[in-house]
Order: C-alpha cells, then structure tokens, then sequence
C-alpha cells in the first residue's frame, strides 16, 4: 500500500495581504547570457513572462542587477502593472566588467536604485523591494533603514531580506516588518535551514534561490531519480515539489528563458509526494 500523500497549502500572504500562488518565476534568465545584457530576443523573453501570467504565476522575483536593469525593464514592457501579479525586486549588489557580483548598502545608492527600479518597471509602488545582500562595508541596519524609509515613502509596499543570517534577520525585523527572505536553499543544499525555520516560525515567506541547483551540477542525487521515476516525472519537477512540500512558507521562483522548460516547471505544483518520498528526499542532504 502507498504511503499517505503529503498535504501543503498551495498559496502565501506575502506581508500578510499579497496574496500569491507558491509557484513563482524567476525572471534571471531572461537577459543575456551570464546575465548580462539583453537576450537574443527580447520577444521571446516576454512571451516568457506572458505565459507564466498565463499560466498563473502571479509572483515574478526580479533585481536591478539583473542585466543589470534589463529584467526589470523587460518585465514592466510585458507585464506592465497588473493589478494581479506580485512583482518582487531587489536592490543592493552590483555588477563590474567581470561579471562578479559586488554588495553594496550605502543608504544613498539604495534610495537612488528603487527609483530606477520604479522607472524600468513602470509603477508607482514596488510591490516587494529586497535587500539583495548585506554589505560588509556599510552597516547593515543602515541599509535596512533606507529599505524602511522607501515603504515609508509608498515606494515600496513590503521589506524583503535575501542571503541573511538568523541573527540579521533579527536584527531587521527590530527596524521594518519584513515580508520575505531569499537564500540559497534547495533538496540538496540546506545550510540555511536556520533562516528557514526562523521565517517558518515568523510567518515570512522563504524565497530559495537556486532551487535547481541540486540537479544542475555534475551528478542528480540517486533518491531524486527514484522519486522522479515513481511518479513518472523529471528530476526538477521533484526538486520544486520537495520544496512546496518542505514549508507552507516556502516560495520557489524557479527561473528560465524557455517556454517548454517554464511549463514543465510549473507542472511540479500537481505533482503529489508521499510521506515515503519526502522521507528519501529528506535524507539527500545528509549524503
């Protein structure tokens, strides 16, 4: 006989009153390779972007840097400022010439950036604005007061965190309310479990980035196989399924600039894991 199937919730009140689908998208892929620049074809990017909507994606996870700026302006030319999507961006990590990522919270780069986020993407209030990672040449709880002060200003409606500590999380919440958090996090990598637990415990809604990368690298752990091959699956659609099984607060924004790769994706909210497979998947990590 079977084992029992799981149960989740399949939707989350980010900030307690955006109310999204836990299936999201992540709209990285969508520049240009190494992410940078602009895609080969922008109409395809957006038919991207379309078609998740389509799909019933309503939470769409951008940054600045992306580009940079060319996924936000991207997102604002195909989506516009629909009423019914969540739109999430960051700021707060900058791009140079080599293509290394470099944090920078100086207050006064971060208030210049949520307006050049509001420009590119066509509104007049960023739904979540996030702190894309603490800078450890400017005090932390500086950067997090600028984020305050742009909800203060209607610039941006909810507060996110990503790449933080339990400590810094903390440390924030005592500043703003703070709607998310978005760490590196998937079946295969659970450093982070901590934070996890802390915006489980918070009711803050958990964004893993990097969700694929327990299947992307050189080798796909044996028991993500096994589960994929018992329910006639792919091994990413059991990576995303772990996670929306894992935490009702976990947000999975699984990213890709192919139409057939975004719908295969979203084909891992119907997929049903039982208490058997969550037990084998849960042991990845320890392997």
């Amino acid at each position: 006989m079977a084992s029992d199937t799981t149960s989740r919730s399949d939707t989350f009140d980010i900030g307690g009153d955006l109310t999204v689908n836990r299936l999201g998208f992540g709209a990285m892929r969508i520049t240009g390779e190494d992410i940078i620049g602009r895609p080969d074809d922008e109409v395809d990017a957006k038919a991207v972007l379309q078609r998740a909507v389509e799909l019933g994606v309503d939470f769409v996870d951008t940054a600045d840097s992306y580009g940079p700026g060319v996924s936000e302006r991207l997102i604002g030319e195909a989506l516009g400022d629909p009423d019914d999507v969540v739109v999430a961006s960051k700021a707060g990590l900058l791009r140079n010439r080599e293509g290394e990522w470099l944090p920078h919270g100086d207050p006064d780069f971060l208030r210049n950036q949520v307006l050049c986020s509001l420009d590119r993407l066509g509104t007049d209030t960023i739904d979540l604005y996030q702190f894309h990672r603490p800078d450890p040449d400017t005090d932390f709880e500086e950067s997090v007061h600028a984020f305050a002060e742009m909800k203060d200003a209607g610039q941006i409606a909810h507060v996110g965190l990503s790449n933080v500590t339990v400590e810094q999380l903390e440390t924030a919440m005592e500043i703003v309310d703070v709607a998310t958090v978005q760490n590196r996090y998937n079946v295969g990598h659970r450093d982070d479990e901590d934070v996890q637990q802390a915006c489980e415990g918070n009711d803050v809604g958990f964004i893993p980035w990097g969700p694929m990368y327990a299947i992307d690298g050189d080798e796909t752990p044996g028991a993500l196989d096994d589960v994929a091959d018992r329910h006639d699956a792919t091994a990413r659609q059991v990576a995303l399924a772990w996670l929306l099984n894992h935490s009702d607060v976990t947000l999975p924004i699984p990213g890709t600039s192919s139409v057939d790769h975004l719908e295969s994706n979203l084909a891992a909210a119907e997929l049903s894991l039982t208490d058997e497979d969550m037990t084998a998947l849960n042991e990845i990590d320890s392997q």
